[in-house]
């Protein structure tokens, strides 16, 4: 890569803006370089800007709310800015490419991928069936799917979710474009099938010279991938460099701030046991799914096999492990949203494994989940004070006492108590997760679960709740069973550790002794797979570099 190589991409004073009355800047005087075989990421948090760049790149931005109001977007030197509709889609597959976040939205669920690969090549060129059908599996080959011919004839929901990023991918590449747009393709992965896909990018990227403009919000991606790095925030550009300066000489406060986020991957310190009161045991707990076949018996999965564990009042137990692996169906379990086949689930000392849905009543207001995504476990036509109330008015609890209560928690969770009478649609995404933490604690519970609640949150939002979470905590003596991928996030949070695979625990202990002194190969696995593992974000070095000093902000 030649840093005076005419740019593939090149972005100068890009203004977008929202459409109507009240006209507004969405994106300010953005400018940026994407050369061949170069990775440029652009980082900020969530509302900064960086997808409706990379939307007004690709011509996609939403024609009834924003529009590009002034700037210019050239690709390999042609102005792509008053581009028509028409010319845009020939150039989309052909000439840049795109990757999404969510694969099952961008892929038809009634097509096969193998089909859906091959529209791409139906619309663009002139290739016959045949010769369609032998480039689809040669990329996918490229793209190291196993067993490519059964592959091709699946239907997106017979793939995991590393699979189908995959087939993303194949469909972008298979024309070989010369600019690929990747926003956020690896944040709802776990850490191993996130470190593949990286590595995917990066060889297709060296074997055919594209140029990667990548949009996230995780340092540690941005630390394995980028050769530069342009911060965002609120719309506008605020630092721009190579990626080792700006890890390890950020200028700027907001790019210091994103850097402090970020969470260590050394465990926290250990925290005394204050209570020796057991709320939450599984006793092999395990889960069976059966898939009829149409002749014969069958099969069977195992989604969790045999999993024990204890959680005591007030500590955290962490649970961690690829996609695949049972946590989420341990978590679903627990809460009784799917049957056990077979163990014990004691809460508070009570078994409810076999419970009906009538006899639960009384056992579920002590053990309350938080969703990964907030969106879809708040009603949208409600106010978010009906939401926190209508477990507690359920129960018995008068609805003046319940609003008053719901103040209380909205101000716990950091929101403003007059918050009750307003829409999910009007918060944020991280104040959205800080409701829904307020609606489990409306009922006071001894246990909450919290399945992957930071995922899809930036680091900076992610350390808030992290914050909160400790910080309730605290207060009100909860145990906390958190489900998640993150290593780092399971550092700062957890006391204790289980590491699951294929349904069964392989590890468990308490945190510090699990992520520093792992004594199995695929917890070792996990730990390497964690990307910028060899930065230490937070004092902007790394590992095992000695402190820098920085001028004061």
């Amino acid at each position: 890569m030649s840093e005076t190589a005419e740019p593939i991409l090149s972005v100068r004073d890009l203004v977008v803006e929202t459409i109507g009355y009240d006209r507004r800047p969405i994106l300010e005087s953005i400018s940026l370089d994407v050369r061949a075989g170069e990775t440029l990421c652009v980082v900020g948090e969530s509302g900064s800007g960086k997808s409706v760049t990379s939307l007004a790149v690709m011509g996609l931005l939403p024609r009834k709310s924003l529009r590009m109001a002034s700037g210019s977007i050239r690709l390999a030197g042609e102005e792509l800015a008053g581009a028509s509709g028409a010319h845009l889609r020939s150039l989309r597959a052909t000439r840049m490419a795109m990757i999404f976040q969510e694969p099952m939205t961008a892929l038809n669920p009634v097509l096969t991928v193998g089909r859906q690969i091959e529209e791409v090549l139906e619309t663009h060129s002139r290739l016959g069936a045949g010769e369609r059908r032998a480039r689809v599996l040669d990329m996918l080959e490229k793209v190291h799917l196993p067993d490519i011919e059964r592959v091709y004839r699946s239907y997106p929901h017979q793939l995991s979710g590393g699979q189908r990023q995959r087939i993303m991918i194949a469909m972008a590449l298979v024309l070989q474009p010369k600019l690929l747009i990747a926003d956020e393709p690896t944040t709802a992965l776990d850490v191993t099938t996130q470190a593949q896909i990286l590595l995917l990018i990066r060889e297709l990227q060296e074997k055919h010279g594209t140029a990667v403009l990548f949009i996230t919000h995780d340092m540690g991606v941005v630390a394995d991938i980028a050769d530069r790095v342009v911060v965002v925030r609120r719309g506008r550009q605020v630092e721009e460099g190579p990626v080792k300066r700006i890890l390890a000489e950020p200028r700027e406060t907001y790019t210091q701030d994103l850097l402090r986020s970020v969470p260590a991957l050394s465990p926290r310190p250990a925290r005394p046991e204050t209570s020796q009161r057991t709320v939450l045991e599984t006793i092999e707990l395990t889960k069976r799914y059966h898939r009829p076949a149409l002749f014969g018996k069958g099969a069977e999965t195992v989604a969790a096999d045999a999993v024990s564990f204890t959680l005591k009042r007030g500590r955290t137990l962490g649970i961690v492990g690829e996609s695949g692996s049972g946590k989420s169906t341990v978590a679903r379990c627990v809460m009784r949203l799917v049957d056990p086949s077979s163990g014990a689930i004691r809460v508070r000392g009570e078994d409810i494994s076999d419970l009906g849905r009538a006899a639960l009543r009384p056992h579920r207001r002590h053990i309350q989940m938080v969703f990964q995504d907030p969106n879809r476990s708040l009603n949208p036509r409600i106010p978010i004070g009906e939401s926190i109330i209508e477990g507690p008015v359920n129960y018995g609890t008068p609805r003046a006492e319940a609003l008053k209560r719901a103040r209380e928690l909205l101000d716990l969770v950091g929101l403003p108590p007059d918050a009750v009478t307003r829409h999910p649609h009007e918060f944020s995404g991280g104040q959205r997760q800080r409701i829904a933490i307020a609606r489990a604690l409306a009922m006071e519970p001894e246990i909450i679960v919290a399945d992957e609640a930071v995922s899809a949150l930036d680091v900076s939002v992610q350390a808030q709740v992290l914050d909160l979470l400790a910080d309730i905590q605290e207060r009100l003596g909860v145990a906390i069973l958190f489900i998640t991928h993150d290593l780092r996030v399971a550092a700062q949070i957890c006391d204790d550790i289980i590491v699951m695979q294929k349904g069964r625990i392989v590890e468990q202990g308490e945190a510090a002794r699990v992520l520093t002194a792992p004594a199995e190969a695929y917890t070792r696995a996990l730990f390497e797979a964690a990307p910028g593992r060899h930065w230490d974000f937070p004092n902007f070095r790394p590992l095992g570099a000695p402190p820098v000093e920085t001028a004061p902000s």
